[in-house]
């Protein structure tokens, strides 16, 4: 079965979760606290999304999403936030998360959510043999990893997403809309802070100046292009 971690303290909240995760045909491992999550994460190599609260008892979910993404490039990760902290949106995607859950949250939403990202984490194993190459970036499609002047850099499977819709584009604006459509899916319930949080994470990552990114440039009241 699909396995999900489900990391939140309120033993309430949780079994919730639990529940219309297996109504969905997931197998939700479950945790309380940070340590036990990545405890669970260490016992089951094979769960491929996480579900991470931020306020916890130990310690709070961006260190366990932190740790989680150190070990781990490719898993999804979700955070549930407070629909009124907006930096809790924020600090979760620049830690390493792929998208984030607002509280309270329908389950028809959550399930959509994960949905999404078990099916952009699954695609690795499906990609074709190819590389596209632009200027210093290397982008393997069967490995789904990027390299910039031979050396690699480590993404995460919506950054890999991301990459490669502008390697596939290069040239051309892409609005807002146009990346969450192609990254997260056409069903998406979330906003287009995604987008740009993600983008800023991944300058950081592969843009000699991110202040003054070269290879992905803003298009502003629009979107951003590929292109150097």
């Amino acid at each position: 079965m699909k396995k999900v971690l489900v990391l939140e303290d309120e033993t309430s909240i949780r079994s919730f979760v639990v529940i219309n995760l297996k109504r969905s045909g997931y197998d939700p491992i479950e945790a309380g606290t940070g340590a036990e999550a990545l405890r669970q994460m260490e016992q089951h190599p094979d769960i491929k999304v996480a579900l991470l609260d931020i306020m916890l008892p130990d310690m709070d979910g961006f260190e366990v999403c932190r740790q989680i993404r150190a070990a781990n490039s490719r898993i999804g990760i979700i955070m549930l936030t407070a629909r009124t902290q907006e930096m809790d949106k924020v600090t979760g995607l620049m830690t390493g998360a792929d998208d984030y859950v607002t509280k309270p949250f329908s389950p028809a939403e959550l399930t959509a959510r994960i949905d999404a990202l078990y099916r952009r984490v699954g695609e690795s194993d499906e990609a074709p043999s190819d590389e596209i190459v632009h200027g210093p970036f290397r982008l393997n499609t069967r490995n789904r990893t990027l390299e910039k002047n031979g050396e690699r850099v480590r993404l995460t499977q919506v950054e890999y997403a991301i990459v490669k819709l502008f390697m596939d584009n290069p040239g051309r604006a892409l609005s807002r809309e146009d990346i969450l459509n192609a990254v997260w899916g056409k069903d998406y319930f979330g906003e287009l802070k995604v987008v740009d949080v993600n983008i800023r994470r991944l300058r950081i990552k592969i843009e000699d100046d991110p202040t003054n990114p070269s290879y992905i440039t803003t298009v502003w009241g629009y979107g951003y292009k590929w292109g150097f």
